[in-house]
């Protein structure tokens, strides 16, 4: 695998296992944080509250170029992590079943939400620096199997794991992994003024300043094209995460046990979709080049295409196992869409890398968000209609940028 070959560089290697911990730890926060506010107060509202606000910072940070621009050096990142750890290890102490116990919770996954709105871009900027600029494709490939692996691993383990703790508890195993997290930065951050003979030099962006964002995405419209679709999917999604669950239920009386098959299966699409995207991925001529042609615009846009049509086939599934070859089929595409962008902002100098992977992050939250607002009420009224209304959406979407992508210049 091309992927073992980016392992033998030990910068590459530290922070790869280090982010693949912090990742699974990240998931099994996001299901505590979810089922403890539910069983505590027993009100979707409060539950949704929470996802709502922790995706806050990530919209409001979105125009704060000169903030993000502040932190992209190694070294900040470790201390964004050691205040990740901190806040992630201070809600078991601070969580009580009442209105004040919740109110302090939110107040946490607030502050949580904004040391994540800025170290996420902030590390997708950093990472291309770890490697030459022939395998950069390859690196963003990499870092994207860290979501891979944790999605599987998360479902396995977090059973286990609530056999040993509880789940306020499950914040602190999370804190835990913010630790290995920054130590491994900050030892990152160390070797930036003294790289180590025959690896590639890891220095900060250098960004002091932001980049303004429509400037920038008027220069190179395919990205924005890329964003604005990367948005629809988002919107759409919602569907998927609050329709599932009932859908199984009413339609093929399935519980926990099938939802939990169908995760696993997108996330067993999802490690299978990430070692074939490599071989899609575009290879830059030399840094900072912003000229490829239209090949990774159509991968991206058509994959997405293929999302929608198997997000509307969960709205037709007549069994249980077209659900699952339908839930691998999303997993298998998720990593070639992600891996496809990402790829391709690695051609960008790095302050317009980090300006355009805030953009997207931003783009992407609000979103989301808005999905999780409008879209339920829609579910409720009609599960059916509405999987296949948000597959044909997100379908469309994906022919429009293919279309858009292929008449517009890099």
């Amino acid at each position: 695998m091309k992927h073992i070959r980016l392992l033998r560089c030990r910068s590459v290697r530290v922070l790869w296992l280090s982010m693949t911990l912090s990742v699974l730890g990240d998931r099994l926060y996001g299901l505590a944080a979810m089922w403890v506010v539910y069983e505590a107060t027993g009100s979707s509202s409060r539950t949704g509250l929470v996802a709502a606000v922790e995706s806050l910072p990530y919209i409001a940070l979105g125009g704060a170029g000169y903030l993000m621009a502040r932190f992209s050096r190694w070294r900040s990142l470790a201390w964004l992590d050691a205040g990740r750890a901190a806040v992630a290890l201070a809600v078991p102490l601070f969580w009580s079943p009442d209105t004040t116990g919740f109110l302090i919770t939110l107040t946490l996954v607030l502050l949580l939400g904004t040391l994540s709105a800025v170290f996420d871009p902030n590390f997708g900027a950093l990472v291309p620096q770890l490697v030459p600029v022939e395998e950069l494709p390859l690196v963003s490939g990499l870092f994207d199997l860290t979501s891979r692996i944790a999605g599987v691993l998360g479902q396995g383990s977090v059973g286990v794991l609530l056999l040993l703790v509880s789940e306020i508890e499950l914040f602190a195993v999370d804190g835990c992994t913010f630790v290995v997290s920054a130590l491994a930065l900050g030892w990152l951050g160390r070797r930036t003024a003294s790289p180590v003979d025959g690896e590639p030099p890891t220095g900060p962006v250098r960004a002091t300043a932001g980049v303004p964002a429509r400037p920038l995405l008027r220069r190179h419209p395919r990205i924005a094209i890329a964003v604005a679709v990367h948005g629809v999917a988002l919107f759409t999604a919602a569907v998927s995460t609050v329709g599932l669950p009932p859908m199984l239920v009413s339609r093929f009386g399935q519980g926990a046990t099938g939802y939990g098959l169908a995760l696993a299966a997108t996330a067993a699409g999802g490690l299978a979709g990430n070692l074939l995207t490599g071989q899609l991925a575009d290879r830059p001529a030399a840094t900072g080049s912003s000229a490829p042609g239209r090949s990774w615009i159509s991968t991206y846009c058509l994959a997405w295409v293929l999302s929608g049509c198997a997000l509307a086939g969960l709205g037709v599934a007549d069994s249980m196992a077209v659900v699952i070859a339908l839930c691998v089929l999303s997993g298998l595409l998720f990593p070639v869409c992600a891996v496809t962008l990402r790829a391709h902002l690695t051609r960008f100098a790095p302050a317009e890398r980090l300006r355009l992977l805030t953009v997207d992050q931003t783009v992407t939250r609000s979103a989301g968000m808005a999905g999780l607002l409008l879209l339920p009420p829609v579910v409720d009224a009609a599960p059916a209609g509405a999987f296949v209304g948000a597959g044909v959406l997100l379908s469309a979407a994906g022919l429009a940028g293919w279309w858009l992508g292929g008449r517009k210049a890099p």
